[in-house]
């Protein structure tokens, strides 16, 4: 049934994916599923009162079938009473979009993943992506613009809608519009790997906001570089920082419920126990096999660590929750297979009857990684580049050991935790290996000293106050 349009929001939030999926089951019906997150949680600070809407795309069948079936207003017993405007974009432009420029082009460009000796080549295949690009972030620039009240808050969300704030200027001069960039942004000469005209755009596109907000200062001082190369400076958009912290309250209940209790007895049973009895010490790493999470160096340090370190070996067990991203990607795909095959070659290499140094996951299992993240005694987050890194700040604060935590410069949790992480360059690994023998042979009371200042790092931001925070600060 379509349901009737709602009256015009004073909060919007606009992002790819929104806070519920649709799955079409076999007898026609839709199977409604919510997500979670720091978006989640953050728009249900302002409170049911707030009169907000968020507008996200279909990404799928599932979705467009609601779509279809509701006029693009999903029922609010299926978004956990939150408004939603869902855009049923034309799945071939969805693709371009998404695919083509968000995640192969703009992702490796801000997380600086191209092999530049053989890519990027922007031709005319990517010009034609490019154009789909742009349609989809008109698409939300329009429903956005139909939806917002008279001098609305909008808050766009990531590189995916890098137009929109500009398109929505153009339609809207009333409103307030702020963008937030999730991921790092690119050094001025990385980011002109991208044709210089769509460079300026995407530059141009952000500064249609009042303002344009980042996970750290290090992010935020990039982009202001890059407008005062390619365009002579930000204009009058505002510069904002704003460190999203993890949900500690939350976390902590989530992480010892019954389900979690179970996941940590079956993680006991595969870590085991030495000959003589000694409980075997975890590194533990949570990631999706994204390029940019570097997980493949991190087995490769790990290898080094029980090479150059034979008293570790079946001492230690790495627990190595690697879950498949973007496999409708090839590259990602064959980085999965990268991430399988190191981990096979260590336990040939090492392993024995009673004892496999790396016990690898595949399939995604919160319950268990939040039992992984309990029995922790080292957390190894080395990526390439990040945005943030929430692993980095939740590990330390749901570990029942104190566990210390192996950092990558490059991520933007080092801003926030650098001080108390054993912090590495990430392509080093022979400084990877040897951080994590000074880990795994820390002192238990300083490595609980160092985890309850992570704790409270980690913390300092929850997601409702961090999205609060960008509310007030558009709106002043």
């Amino acid at each position: 049934m379509v349901t009737e349009p709602p009256s015009q929001a004073q909060v919007l939030v606009a992002s790819n994916r929104g806070p519920v999926s649709y799955t079409l089951r076999d007898d026609g019906t839709l199977e409604a599923k919510r997500g979670g997150g720091g978006l989640v949680s953050g728009l249900s600070a302002i409170g049911p009162d707030a009169d907000a809407v968020w507008v996200c795309a279909a990404l799928g069948d599932g979705d467009r079938e609601a779509v279809r079936r509701t006029g693009g207003r999903p029922d609010p017993a299926d978004t956990g009473g939150q408004r939603v405007r869902m855009l049923g974009i034309a799945p071939e432009v969805y693709a371009d979009a998404y695919n083509g420029v968000a995640n192969s082009a703009l992702w490796f460009v801000h997380h600086l993943l191209y092999q530049t000796p053989l890519e990027p080549s922007f031709g005319p295949e990517f010009r034609a992506q490019w154009a789909s690009y742009e349609t989809y972030n008109r698409a939300f620039a329009e429903a956005l613009a139909d939806e917002a009240a008279d001098g609305a808050a909008v808050l766009v969300q990531d590189y995916h809608l890098a137009l929109v704030p500009g398109i929505l200027r153009a339609l809207r001069p009333d409103l307030r519009i702020g963008h937030f960039s999730h991921t790092p942004w690119a050094p001025v000469d990385y980011f002109r790997l991208l044709p210089d005209d769509i460079a300026r755009q995407l530059l141009r596109g952000i500064l249609g906001a009042d303002r344009a907000a980042f996970l750290t200062h290090r992010w935020a001082d990039a982009f202001t570089a890059c407008c005062t190369e390619l365009l002579g400076g930000t204009g009058n958009t505002a510069i904002g920082v704003h460190g999203l912290g993890a949900d500690g309250d939350f976390l902590r209940e989530r992480a010892n419920r019954p389900d979690v209790d179970e996941r940590i007895v079956t993680l006991r049973g595969q870590i085991g126990r030495t000959s003589t009895g000694e409980e075997r010490k975890t590194i533990v790493r949570v990631d999706r096999t994204e390029l940019s999470k570097n997980i493949v160096r991190g087995l490769l340090a790990y290898r080094l660590l029980l090479t150059d370190r034979p008293e570790w070996r079946e001492r230690v067990v790495h627990l190595a929750f690697a879950y498949p991203s973007r496999q409708d990607l090839a590259v990602y795909r064959e980085y999965t297979a990268e991430v399988q095959r190191v981990a096979d070659e260590i336990n040939a290499e090492f392993g024995t009857d009673d004892w496999t140094p790396v016990v690898l996951h595949v399939r995604d299992d919160f319950a268990r990684s939040l039992g992984a993240y309990r029995l922790a005694d080292v957390a190894l987050v080395n990526p390439i580049r990040d945005g943030m890194n929430l692993v980095a700040k939740e590990i330390p604060l749901v570990s029942e050991r104190g566990c210390a935590l192996v950092l990558s410069r490059e991520a933007g949790a080092y801003e926030e935790l650098g001080e108390d992480a054993l912090v590495v360059n990430p392509y080093d690994i022979s400084a990877t290996a040897a951080a994590l023998h000074e880990a795994l042979s820390m002192p238990a009371d300083e490595r609980a000293e160092r985890a309850k200042r992570l704790a409270a790092a980690a913390t300092a931001l929850p997601p409702q106050q961090w999205f609060l925070d960008q509310l007030t600060a558009l709106r002043a």
